[in-house]
């Protein structure tokens, strides 16, 4: 299973052209890699100073919302090309997208700053982990929640729109890619904002639910992206096939 994938992957960083989504994509592809490695760190390594923890904490944070803000950017280009390459809702997504995660770094790192770091108490972990009452401890996901919901209104519109006119096979995948990613990340969200306040008592265990969004968002939206562009390449390959000038094909093609 992961041979195959990695071909693939190596097929696309080798073959596709140098461009911002390609740079985007290896942001979002690798990234994660530096915030597992901080966050294992910071949990499997005995840490008693309430400092360092809390600027390990800080660190994984920049890189969990580098993760995010590339996931996201994926979809807001993906909802872009979906209704025509439309430059004012391009502008618009943009402007939203952004607001939200300069919101959401306001709001994370100052519950980082006010939150507890304490020394875990569960078997087998030696770390340190941050706990908090506050609001502020949600916040940050459902900013993500509403910003991905309007994301999810806007290809729902489109698809109702054109679904008479628009038949193009990587439009369907695109669409079909775009909800699932939608109901993922809105699940997550709120998952992230429900448990806080319906189990306040469990807070060591919050952090979990933070690294799975960014995890499961990154490896979707990249994914995604991988797949889209192999089906656009096949699709590309099969036009080329398509329009051989007959010309050029010799009398033993035309009696196959």
């Amino acid at each position: 299973m992961c041979m195959p994938l990695l071909h693939e992957e190596w097929t696309f960083l080798l073959q596709s052209r140098w461009t911002k989504l390609k740079a985007l994509y290896i942001l979002a592809r690798y990234i994660p890699f530096f915030f597992i490695a901080t966050d294992l760190y910071m949990v499997f390594t005995p840490i008693e100073n309430p400092d360092k923890c809390r600027m390990l904490i800080n660190i994984y944070s920049c890189f969990g919302v580098i993760s995010l803000t590339c996931s996201e950017c994926f979809f807001v280009l993906r909802t872009y090309a979906l209704w025509n390459k439309n430059r004012n809702l391009l502008v618009t997504m943009t402007f939203a997208l952004f607001s939200t995660i300069i919101l959401f770094i306001g709001i994370w790192f100052t519950s980082i700053a006010t939150s507890d770091v304490t020394t875990s108490t569960i078997p087998g972990i030696v770390g340190c982990y941050r706990s908090s009452r506050s609001i502020y401890f949600f916040m940050p996901f459902l900013l993500l929640f509403m910003f991905a919901l309007g994301l999810a209104f806007l290809t729902l519109i489109r698809v109702i729109q054109s679904w008479r006119t628009a038949r193009s096979p990587l439009r369907a995948i695109l669409v079909k890619h775009n909800m699932f990613y939608y109901a993922c990340s809105l699940f997550l969200s709120a998952a992230n904002v429900l448990i806080p306040v319906l189990f306040s008592y469990v807070s060591a265990y919050y952090s979990v639910l933070e690294h799975l969004q960014v995890l499961v968002l990154a490896i979707l939206a990249t994914r995604m992206h991988l797949k889209l562009w192999h089906s656009d390449q096949h699709v590309h390959d099969s036009n080329v096939i398509l329009y051989i000038p007959m010309s050029n094909m010799s009398p033993t093609d035309c009696m196959v």
